[in-house]
């Protein structure tokens, strides 16, 4: 009896070690909902969506802007498109994300280029056209914040580090980061820079820094990101990663066609607490 007690406590012991083990490795895992039953929801709101263009040089930038339809100021967020550009899948999630009580700017980065969707190749020329854009939001009247939170996907994410970087806006009109499975190397980089090493711009990066990935990701996507985002860690900078299990690429826009409830679920929690985030940093 009393054996079978010691391997009863043990048991206990170890499952809680695993359990607390399991919490520090997952940041989706939420004890407040698990143990007390707590949901924290953004608001809902309603959106109207209009388009514009700015000028970047020679070239005109076309935008769309997402916002609530009740006419009040809110945080102003700079959406980057990745290498699909801003289409019919993306455009919804730059929707979902003015529902969610904020101005979100999405620059049409290559449409003003005249590049097709899907480049193999980066065009560094990029990379000033969203410093404009950046431009463009912070000039509007209707933000209730100072700075913008940059928030991006798959190639975005590197477009959005340099513009924090490069272009040295993260001192004093960025106010953090935010970017689902970002391609954190220069696009035009020899394949072992690909694989073995991230953009050496990530060393910089000093603001709040929220990264978004699925456990069955890319693999030389996620190698860069988990040692980029690790980089950061040791450096004593804000950032955070979060993996959601099961679940692979382009979860927060894969098609009703193909997409699975574990997509669903990780875009849902990934898009409220991004809104958690910037609100904690633009509030």
């Amino acid at each position: 009896m009393r054996m079978t007690i010691s391997w009863l406590l043990a048991g206990l012991v170890a499952t809680g070690a695993a359990a607390l083990q399991a919490e520090e490795m997952h940041e989706w895992w939420d004890p407040a909902w698990w143990e007390r039953g707590e949901l924290e929801v953004p608001d809902n709101h309603g959106v109207t969506v209009t388009r514009d263009s700015y000028a970047a040089g020679d070239v005109d930038v076309p935008v769309m802007i997402a916002r609530p339809d009740d006419g009040e100021k809110y945080p102003a967020v700079l959406f980057v498109h990745g290498r699909r550009g801003l289409d019919n899948l993306i455009e919804p999630h730059v929707v979902r994300l003015a529902a969610r009580g904020f101005v979100v700017v999405a620059p049409d980065l290559y449409t003003g280029r005249f590049i097709g969707a899907m480049p193999i190749e980066h065009d560094y020329d990029l990379e000033e056209d969203l410093e404009h854009g950046l431009d463009y939001l912070l000039a509007r009247d209707d933000l209730s914040s100072g700075k913008a939170c940059v928030y991006s996907h798959t190639r975005g994410g590197y477009y959005a580090l340099k513009l924090a970087v490069t272009f040295e806006r993260q001192d004093s009109d960025l106010a953090c980061y935010v970017s689902y499975y970002p391609h954190m190397q220069d696009p035009n980089a020899p394949e072992p820079m690909q694989v073995y090493r991230y953009a050496p711009e990530v060393d910089r990066l000093t603001i709040p820094t929220l990264v978004f990935v699925g456990e069955h990701e890319q693999y030389q996507r996620k190698r860069g990101i988990e040692m980029a985002i690790s980089t950061l860690r040791d450096r004593d900078r804000p950032a955070q990663l979060v993996v959601y299990p099961g679940v692979g690429r382009a979860f927060d826009f894969r098609p009703s066609e193909v997409r699975t409830f574990a997509d669903d679920l990780a875009a849902r929690d990934a898009i409220q607490r991004a809104t958690r985030f910037m609100r904690a940093h633009l509030d």
